[in-house]
């Protein structure tokens, strides 16, 4: 049950933000390493970094319906992760999911 709280508390440091990803890599190290913990590090580190990659170029769209769009969508994405997290489930995030984990699989 400790080993559950600890992968839980490291998935929710996660999804706080990029700094966040990269405390809980860290957290995840050797000993404490754990599937759960892992899954969500990939998870919210994926977002986090493809929020700022699409995110600049949308900038320059100069579209406040772009604009809007692209954050509801990824703030939509995020209480999806960060739900799944807190709940102690391991749900892809839908659409990106799957692309994460491949991306992200050596973490």
């Amino acid at each position: 049950m400790e080993n559950l709280d600890k992968s839980k508390n490291t998935a929710i440091v996660a999804y706080l933000t990029i700094v966040g990803s990269v405390i809980a890599i860290f957290m995840n190290q050797e000993e404490n390493k754990t599937a759960f913990a892992s899954f969500h590090i990939r998870q919210a580190l994926g977002l986090f970094l493809s929020f700022f990659l699409l995110g600049y170029f949308v900038g320059y769209a100069d579209s406040w319906y772009a604009s809007s769009a692209f954050y509801i969508f990824y703030f939509v994405l995020w209480i999806y992760g960060f739900t799944s997290a807190l709940q102690g489930q391991m749900r892809e995030l839908p659409l990106v999911g799957a692309f994460f984990q491949n991306l992200f699989k050596t973490l």
